[in-house]
């Protein structure tokens, strides 16, 4: 059941599968910058009046399932959590106090799409994409041989 926000002058239900990654693709999202990345993300949401409905940290890339108020433009939305993010993740886990200008975590874009009626395994999917990612790594690629380059003993 969709939880429809109502107030005085509008009902919305905005929903989106947001993307992001460090910069250069690094895999840079470990241990305890891994916790301290989602606890930071949580932060900013609430402080931003977003709702984090979904979110997994892998090492290379964050799925953020985010309820978004039509007050906000997601652009202005994900430029906000990535900027924010970035300045704490370098105060916190870096080392950096302050001038923070060309420094960098986050990469420049980021990937979002609206979700509607498949939330269920847009969420399901974001919860199980570390392991089906190691699954995918774990798979043998012996069994593969390369197409014939033409006729056989010619």
């Amino acid at each position: 059941m969709r939880e429809w926000q109502s107030p005085s002058h509008v009902r919305w239900y905005c929903r989106y599968h947001v993307l992001f990654v460090p910069k250069y693709r690094k895999r840079t999202i470990f241990g305890t910058l891994r916790r301290g990345i989602g606890k930071i993300l949580r932060e900013l949401c609430i402080e931003r009046e977003i709702e984090l409905v979904e979110g997994h940290a892998m090492a290379d890339h964050v799925h953020l399932l985010l309820s978004v108020p039509p007050k906000f433009s997601v652009a202005n939305t994900v430029g906000y959590v990535k900027g924010k993010s970035a300045i704490r993740i370098h105060r916190q886990f870096l080392g950096r106090e302050r001038n923070f200008t060309g420094f960098h975590f986050w990469a420049r874009g980021y990937c979002v799409s609206t979700v509607g009626l498949d939330e269920q395994k847009i969420r399901a999917y974001i919860r199980e994409q570390e392991e089906e990612e190691k699954r995918q790594e774990q798979l043998p690629l012996g069994g593969l041989q390369p197409p014939s380059m033409g006729r056989a003993g010619a």
